[in-house]
């Protein structure tokens, strides 16, 4: 197979990664293209990893790191929301945290991506998510009838330099907080305490304001059905702290900037 077929499917996806690697579509173009020319030019220069994905990332990680990275400048007025925030982060870690939130690599191919190992991933991964935390931190609405299962979020969401807005266990509790608490996040289940429905209390919400939204349940079939817009973060129980931490630090972080400014 020729380079350009094994590498085609994958360029628009590095053209997304390295837009927000750099802040600009224009710059990131240019750094994509001079990788494609120095690989033209001696193609065994890439050394073969596990999938032609992570490789042509691996390529593009290696001239970025030897340019790029050392060129950094203060963000621009003018930039979105999420790029301010992604400017703000170490050029290694921004890498960490948009290879497995934006792009979706396993822990596994992110390491051989940039040549880390598993702990020299996570401590980059904590440093980022601790980062963005610090510029994010914002209060948390949960909706979860489960005792337990609710503190356990809550004592997450602290940790995370989080307010605990409050819980709500129905529809009905889960919207008269929602207009009291004014929350910039919320966590919520699917199957509520009295047999309402915690996609219905959302939907509720959203009706009288913009906030982003995890479900933490039991029940995904229920949200992934087709019928209606199906969420962007869904986490399924029973869940690890982790990936909770990492949903919220994504929820917050690509919001919207009206959401940002509206907090």
């Amino acid at each position: 197979m020729s380079m350009i077929a094994q590498f085609k499917p994958h360029l628009p996806f590095l053209r997304r990664y390295a837009r927000a690697l750099t802040g600009a579509q224009q710059s990131g173009d240019a750094y994509i293209l001079a990788s494609l020319e120095a690989l033209k030019e001696d193609p065994n220069q890439i050394k073969t990893a596990s999938s032609a994905r992570v490789t042509l990332y691996k390529f593009f990680h290696a001239i970025w790191s030897t340019t790029g990275a050392h060129l950094e400048s203060s963000p621009k007025s003018g930039v979105s929301a999420p790029d301010s925030r992604l400017r703000k982060l170490a050029p290694i870690e921004r890498q960490a945290f948009l290879l497995t939130t934006l792009e979706g690599f396993t822990r596994a191919e992110a390491c051989e991506v940039l040549d880390r190992n598993i702990a020299e991933l996570e401590a980059l991964l904590d440093a980022a998510h601790h980062e963005i935390e610090r510029q994010l931190a914002t209060s948390v609405l949960i909706i979860e009838d489960e005792p337990i299962i609710a503190a356990d979020l809550a004592h997450i969401v602290q940790d995370l330099g989080h307010k605990f807005a409050g819980g709500a266990t129905t529809r009905r509790q889960a919207v008269e907080m929602a207009r009291r608490v004014k929350p910039g996040l919320i966590l919520c289940d699917v199957q509520l305490a009295d047999n309402s429905s915690g996609i219905d209390a959302v939907q509720d919400i959203l009706a009288e304001t913009d906030v982003p939204v995890i479900f933490i349940t039991a029940f995904p079939e229920r949200l992934l059905t087709g019928d209606r817009p199906e969420p962007t973060y869904l986490i399924t129980k029973p869940f690890q702290d982790d990936t909770v931490k990492a949903a919220i630090s994504q929820a917050l972080f690509f919001r919207t900037e009206a959401a940002v400014e509206e907090t």
